[in-house]
Parts: C-alpha cells; sequence; structure tokens
C-alpha cells in the first residue's frame, strides 16, 4: 500500500525531527535555558506526531487485514524493516530526552 510507504516516511522524518531538536536542546542547555527547553518541547512534540501517525498505520494495517487478509510478504517486509527503523530511533530519541531531563 502507498500509503503506507508514504506515513512511514512522515515517521523518519518526525524521528529525524525530534532528534535533531533534543540534540540541540542538550547542547544549549547551558548556555541557553530557555532555548533549550523551546527545543525539547518540540522535540517532544515531534514524537507525539510521530506517535499519532504510527498509529494511523497500525488502524490502516488492521483495516486491510480485516478486508483482503494478510499482506503480501514482500508488502510486510518492507514494513517490518521501516518499523524496526523506526523503534529502534524513537529509543534513542527517548534516550536522549531522558538525558536533557537529567
Amino acid at each position: 500500500m502507498k500509503i503506507i510507504k508514504c506515513l512511514s516516511e512522515y515517521i523518519e522524518e518526525e524521528l529525524h525531527d525530534a532528534d535533531k531538536y533534543i540534540t540541540k536542546a542538550l547542547n544549549v542547555k547551558a548556555e541557553h535555558p530557555e532555548l533549550a527547553e523551546t527545543l525539547y518541547q518540540i522535540s517532544l512534540e515531534e514524537m507525539s506526531h510521530m506517535s499519532r501517525l504510527h498509529t494511523e498505520v497500525e488502524r490502516l494495517i488492521t483495516t486491510y487485514r480485516r478486508e483482503h487478509g494478510e499482506p503480501p510478504a514482500a508488502m510486510q517486509a518492507v514494513y517490518d524493516y521501516l518499523h524496526e527503523r523506526a523503534i529502534e530511533k524513537a529509543k534513542a530519541v527517548k534516550a536522549a530526552q531522558g538525558l536533557y531531563r537529567g
């Protein structure tokens, strides 16, 4: 399904942005605490966007399974790969956000 591919790319973008903001927040925390807090909050918002998109992907997959049965193996393999990458990136971002909160 092309829509799942598209949403998976959006998820990657949200994770990339969440990482970008938390990395900068950590880098400027000592010198610019108010800016760092803003960047931290934006990082959290990006993770929220990612989570909302992930929920939609899950909903689409559930609907597909209900209407058509199991997706083709190749489609499932691609999704599983992208999903695993997203999980690993999300763990890293959450760890960095935890470091920020210290």
